[in-house]
């Protein structure tokens, strides 16, 4: 079964995991638009149809914080509405995840942000790409996303 998980923000990243195993991942792709960062529509539709069979694909659900700006609310709405129209485009089945559901799954609830790339790590121990902070940050919620739905 391969399945994919998408942490959608411009810091995000996307993880194909096959049986359960992370066989491909990738930083979200990103170029700027002056001072905004934007989701690359085209490197994200090359990396996710590949030719493979997608199961299933699992987009973390996310809304508004508070405390966020109007400009940072609105490059954050412009970034996952480029990877649902992505996901849509290709016609892939997708399930949209809150948070509070995949930390739930993964034993995260009531823990800091760091304790997704620890559990990701406990999983994968044999994954370098977890290794750094920033971006196996994002590919620990990408694959847990993932997790959730298998």
């Amino acid at each position: 079964m391969l399945v994919i998980g998408i942490d959608p923000g411009a810091s995000g990243a996307i993880v194909m995991l096959e049986d359960d195993v992370p066989i491909e991942w990738l930083v979200m792709p990103t170029y700027k638009v002056g001072s905004a960062t934007r989701v690359n529509a085209s490197e994200l539709c090359y990396f996710m149809d590949q030719g493979k069979f997608v199961d299933h694909i699992f987009i973390e659900q996310v809304g508004a914080m508070p405390g966020q700006g109007v400009s940072s609310m609105f490059n954050f709405g412009h970034s996952c509405g480029t990877v649902m129209g992505v996901v849509g485009a290709l016609g892939y089945a997708h399930t949209m995840v809150t948070p509070q559901k995949w930390k739930k799954a993964a034993g995260l609830i009531g823990t800091d942000k760091e304790a997704a790339r620890a559990r990701a790590i406990q999983l994968w121990p044999e994954w370098r790409a977890l290794d750094t902070k920033g971006k196996g940050q994002a590919f620990a919620d990408a694959a847990l996303i993932a997790r959730y739905g298998k």
